[in-house]
């Protein structure tokens, strides 16, 4: 059965060796590395893994340790050029197993509108990985808009991805809640500020998708009806459900009744394979897991794993 990841990270290996020969890189200070092992692999082993997982292509995108949003953006901006020429070779090295996703620099949209179309127009990545808000701030922000209609001009895939504290972190840090319901409650917020914030009314052609299943978003979408019901949403002009199937999801639920309702509300097109490779909160047999799934039929199995993410990415090697 053939599959396609969208969920993959990736450490550079330029900032792993600065790091090892104590050297600066782009205004990271030397320090000893602590990372998941499997991020200082050689493409060559990652391979090996993929195969040992059933996982025929990765859209590798570097991990979100790297989006310094609140660094100064022309610092973060050559980071992320650097970071995404590196992605681009992996592509060019192995093309049938590897697509990749840029960095952008988000605190300053015109320097990420430049990185993205040099990523997609140059590099051939297939969009960007970011964070779920920029140094507080929420993607219905006007400053935003501009990037959301570039990615849209495009055709960029917008991966959204969290990246350090979580809105949990400010109440605990306790029993790894700011990952396990953090990285939820973030996405469902996003979901929120796209729609809510008219966002996917303006660009109606915008390909998001929403990592870890959309977080929360379709199990509370029920309440945020309620909120357009009582005619606290004027703004927009259907429900939020409605707006459930204009966004992508990974299936990285560890839950086959949360995935069930996931397709069932959004629509079995819009879920897509996502394994959250190499670190522990990934699925151990990511590919076993979704073919053992027994409320999927078949179709279901086999547009997750890979049909889906062919006709989203154009991905046929």
């Amino acid at each position: 059965m053939r599959s396609i990841d969208i969920h993959a990270h990736v450490t550079p290996q330029a900032f792993i060796q600065a790091m090892k020969e104590g050297r600066e890189w782009h205004s990271l200070e030397p320090r000893p590395l602590d990372i998941e092992p499997e991020l200082e692999w050689t493409p060559e082993q990652r391979i090996q893994d993929m195969n040992s997982l059933g996982v025929d292509v990765q859209v590798v995108s570097t991990g979100a340790q790297f989006y310094f949003y609140g660094r100064e953006a022309q610092t973060i901006a050559t980071m992320h050029r650097e970071c995404n020429d590196e992605v681009r070779q992996m592509t060019l090295d192995y093309p049938e197993r590897f697509r990749g996703f840029a960095q952008i620099p988000m605190q300053d949209v015109g320097l990420a509108i430049a990185e993205l179309e040099r990523s997609v127009n140059e590099l051939g990545l297939i969009g960007a990985m970011i964070d779920d808000k920029v140094n507080g701030k929420t993607f219905d922000e006007p400053e935003f808009l501009p990037l959301w209609k570039a990615a849209e001009q495009l055709g960029a895939v917008i991966f959204i991805h969290q990246g350090g504290g979580t809105l949990v972190r400010p109440r605990t840090s306790d029993y790894h809640l700011p990952n396990s319901v953090g990285n939820l409650v973030d996405r469902a917020v996003t979901f929120a500020s796209f729609v809510m914030g008219g966002v996917m009314d303006a660009c109606p052609d915008l390909k998001v998708c929403l990592a870890h299943g959309g977080g929360y978003a379709c199990y509370g979408v029920g309440r945020m009806d309620r909120s357009w019901d009582v005619g606290r949403l004027p703004q927009i002009p259907q429900p939020p459900s409605a707006y459930l199937s204009r966004f992508y999801y990974d299936c990285l639920t560890h839950s086959e009744t949360a995935l069930r309702m996931l397709i069932d509300l959004a629509g079995i097109d819009k879920v897509v394979f996502g394994t959250d490779w190499p670190f522990d909160m990934a699925i151990d047999w990511p590919v076993a897991w979704v073919l053992g799934l027994e409320s999927l039929t078949q179709d279901e199995k086999e547009a997750i794993l890979w049909k889906n993410m062919e006709k989203l990415l154009g991905v046929d090697g």
